[in-house]
């Protein structure tokens, strides 16, 4: 009995040089007890996996190939057949276009035993619109010269590598337009391939193929069937439009790198700002969502050149740094799946799953991927210069402690498939570790990997002018990397070097770089000093005296002492210095504390006010997911349909937050939205909606204008004017004084609700600050100055305007002079859940 079976097996074979395997057609022949009709064989399954088997082993191990062709395994697929009997025998014949596979009965069944055919592809001619030269092994990437562009890519663990070349039209078809094989002995150096070109490269984009072990358990996952992209391109194109699928309702569309030309963009003289740190102002934003809403009347919504156009608004709020979250190309669709509770589809909206780390995310331009990927890089330095020209300096949020390549069950893009064992914290069994929570964790301390994660950090600053970073789950990055060695790493073996991969390095290689890199050590860094792993590092983050860290600590305990939780007074005392607590014995300043209350993940300071509970069924994972601790009150009833007291209370409270967040030393941060009071329904997960969950609504902002908004404004303009609010050191007592109910007695106790002080200041004279967050209104006695009196500011329970007494408040004057019975006596009443600021002032009267 004979079958016939035709297949493409290019996704199992790849030959070493000119050729390639395509298409197997073959002619097995089978003993007839194989399909004997009391055999348990005979099926249509066993029949095809007993002829793959065959061809494989044909092709494997008894092909007469030159050593040229010899063909690599890259993929494993294993066959167990119910008949042991079974075997494969194969002969040579010296036939470079043909092989010969026998399959027999070894079990003397008396099956026929015939001869099978499989031929294979001539080699195609090499191509001939390029000049192919031998290139240099530096720099790594795609480099465009006058006369050509050189291509090098490093990979210790390759067997070969393949250049491919293609053009906008081939790639959506996966199609390569030229194949480059290169030479082991003249396109290799050390473990870097590389290779120059010359010829017409208009509108070309590349990627790579390599050949090698695919073998799992020793962390090897080459494929020669996929053309991958090169870790340090400059620009991906795939899709163009943002969560739009691509061909065939595909979400993993074939990407490619677009090969530089020599481009210049008019940066009209752009440089650093190089703002002192304490004086910033941080603004977290989301690319897409600030101006993706229908109500930001924008021409370019969702883009990078919609923010450009409403970068007016950040100036008129006083903040004078923006840190974008993800920008660099990551895929918005890995986890596209329907969402029966809203009926819509879920996305990676946030952008924390990387797969390229030199590219900006090319579905945030204008114009997509058109222009081969070169729009999106002109159009994110068009959003910095103009940040520039306004006085607005611009951080990137940057995700090194993982990729998108997920764990072995993800798909193989780049890095995975160029040297997964290199680029991947791997146990010894090759198993992915995961600190990071998303499967997989970028192996940072590893020399390559450092050094790559240095050169893009470069790229950034140089070519595309940031002016610093935020390192999400930055602990990874003090990890030991796999097969750690304290030899190769420090160049000695220290004797208690008990080191496993993983580990925390008290001085880890990646951080000792970048902290002393002459480029990069005059740029912002900041840490979010923690990892899904456990490691917690806020205070003690190694820090080279220039790293800064999201301070999780402050945020915590502000949250607590705001609400009225007893037993944080002297806590939150700490926080409004600056946290000496953690950082001053370790040589640190208050700058080094990036103080928030809101970020993108968690409530907003909306919903903080607003919710006792998370409420993320619209997630679709029955709530499951998400912070269950947010230190969040609802100050009374849970949601939004609540009485006209409540609400009076959360705008209260949401202004004794955002006044603590600008009175306190360290840097301030600021969520996108939260200036105006941006709900998401308390929903403290939103990383897979594209909806109005997550966009800027400028309508709800423009109603809030006489309200939160101005608010928001006057105490960050507040901030500004202040010397004293933004110190290069911590304050001492020589300026800042406590006071309790009563001057100079501060109460520390477990049951205090309250905290006072003053501080001297070189241009407002002096302040006097309080918070009162008991349930209970007091009456304080303010401190004795004497020809002086005390007038107040801020008064977070007095409805808008008279919250905030500017110079343009109509009837200020009489606002002022309703407080004087009290003022004459020094004494203020404060309500409960209130806040107040009142400025030291020549007594005219007396």
């Amino acid at each position: 009995m004979r079958r016939l079976l035709t297949g493409n097996l290019t996704h199992l074979i790849g030959l070493e040089r000119l050729v390639q395997v395509k298409t197997l057609s073959f002619l097995i022949p089978v003993p007839h007890t194989f399909f004997s009709n009391s055999s348990s064989l005979c099926t249509d399954s066993n029949l095809e996996a007993f002829l793959y088997a065959s061809a494989m082993e044909t092709l494997l191990r008894s092909a007469s190939y030159s050593p040229l062709h010899t063909p690599k395994l890259i993929s494993t697929h294993k066959f167990e057949f119910l008949n042991p009997n079974i075997q494969i025998k194969c002969r040579n014949r010296s036939n470079n276009n043909g092989l010969i596979v026998n399959a027999s009965d070894a079990g003397g069944g008396g099956g026929d035993v015939d001869t099978a055919v499989v031929e294979k592809e001539k080699p195609r001619a090499f191509p001939r619109r390029f000049q192919v030269l031998q290139g240099s092994p530096a720099p790594f990437g795609a480099t465009a010269h006058e006369d050509g562009v050189n291509f090098a890519i490093y990979s210790h663990n390759a067997a070969s590598a393949t250049l491919c070349l293609m053009s906008p039209s081939d790639l959506p078809e996966k199609r390569i337009t030229e194949e480059i094989p290169l030479d082991q002995l003249t396109n290799k150096t050390g473990d870097v391939w590389h290779v120059f070109l010359k010829g017409d490269f208009t509108d070309m984009l590349y990627g790579y193929k390599f050949t090698g072990e695919f073998c799992p358990e020793e962390g090897h996952y080459y494929d020669s069937s996929q053309i991958l992209l090169d870790p340090y391109a400059k620009a991906i194109v795939s899709r163009g439009e943002f969560g739009v699928l691509g061909p065939d309702d595909d979400c993993w569309s074939q990407m490619a790198g677009r090969i530089p030309s020599v481009d210049e963009f008019d940066w009209e003289g752009d440089l650093p700002l190089a703002f002192p740190q304490r004086d910033l102002v941080i603004y977290e934003m989301h690319v897409r969502g600030f101006t993706r809403h229908e109500s930001s009347n924008t021409e370019s919504r969702g883009t990078y050149l919609g923010v450009v156009e409403k970068l007016d608004h950040l100036k008129e709020l006083g903040v004078n740094c923006i840190e974008l979250m993800p920008c660099h190309e990551f895929n918005e669709l890995e986890y596209f799946s329907y969402n029966p509770v809203l009926g819509d589809y879920r996305l990676n909206y946030w952008g924390y799953s990387t797969i390229n780390y030199f590219s900006p995310m090319s579905r945030y331009a204008s114009d997509g991927a058109r222009n081969c990927g070169i729009n999106a890089i002109n159009e994110f330095k068009q959003l910095v210069k103009e940040a520039h020209k306004r006085g607005i300096e611009v951080l990137m949020d940057v995700v090194f402690n993982h990729t998108a390549e997920g764990n072995e069950n993800g798909p193989i893009l780049s890095f995975r498939g160029v040297d997964n064992s290199i680029y991947y914290m791997l146990a010894p069994k090759g198993e992915f570790y995961n600190y990071s929570g998303c499967g997989n964790t970028f192996n940072c301390n590893h020399p390559v990997v450092r050094q790559f994660i240095v050169d893009t950090l470069r790229y950034w600053v140089t070519e595309m002018h940031v002016d610093g970073f935020r390192f999400d789950l930055a602990s990874i990055l003090t990890r030991g990397s796999s097969l750690w060695d304290a030899v190769n790493v420090y160049g000695n073996q220290s004797e208690d070097d008990l080191l496993t991969t993983g580990s925390p390095l008290s001085s880890p290689p990646l951080i000792d770089m970048i902290s002393n890199d002459p480029i990069l050590r005059g740029v912002k860094l900041i840490a979010e000093a923690w990892d899904c792993g456990g490691l917690y590092q806020v205070g003690v983050f190694p820090h080279w005296g220039i790293w800064s860290e999201w301070n999780g600590k402050y945020r915590d305990t502000v949250r607590q002492f705001i609400k009225g939780t007893d037993g944080f007074s002297g806590a939150f005392a700490e926080c409004l210095c600056g946290s000496p607590n953690l950082y001053q014995e370790g040589g640190r300043k208050p700058w080094n504390s990036i103080n928030f209350i809101c970020a993108h993940d968690g409530f907003t300071l909306a919903d903080l006010v607003t919710y006792n509970d998370k409420h993320n069924l619209a997630n679709g994972e029955d709530n499951k997911d998400g912070d269950s601790h947010n230190n969040s009150w609802n100050c009374g009833q849970e949601g939004e349909f609540v009485s006209i007291s409540v609400k009076r209370l959360r705008k209260r409270q949401m202004r004794n937050f955002l006044l603590c967040l600008m009175v306190s030393q360290g840097v301030p941060m600021i969520h996108m939205g939260d200036e105006y009071g941006h709900t998401k329904g308390g929903n403290n997960n939103t990383y897979c909606h594209d909806n109005h969950m997550n966009y800027f609504q400028w309508d709800k902002k423009e109603e809030s204008s006489s309200d939160f908004f101005r608010f928001a404004r006057l105490i960050t303009s507040f901030r500004h004017e202040c010397e004293s609010l933004g110190l290069n050191d911590f304050p001492t007592a020589e300026r800042l004084q406590w006071h309790g109910y009563i001057p100079e007695t501060p109460d520390w106790s477990e049951s205090s609700r309250f905290v006072a002080f003053t501080m001297k200041d070189s241009v407002k004279g002096e302040l006097y600050i309080a918070f009162n967050t008991s349930h209970l209104p007091v009456t304080i006695t303010l401190p004795e100055r004497p020809g002086y009196r005390w007038d107040p500011l801020v008064d977070t329970s007095k409805p808008a305007p008279f919250d905030f007494l500017s110079h343009d408040v109509p009837g200020r004057e009489l606002a002022i002079k309703q407080y004087s019975h009290f003022l004459d006596a020094n004494l203020y009443p404060m309500l409960s859940y209130s806040s107040i600021i009142l400025l030291l002032t020549p007594d005219i009267s007396a």
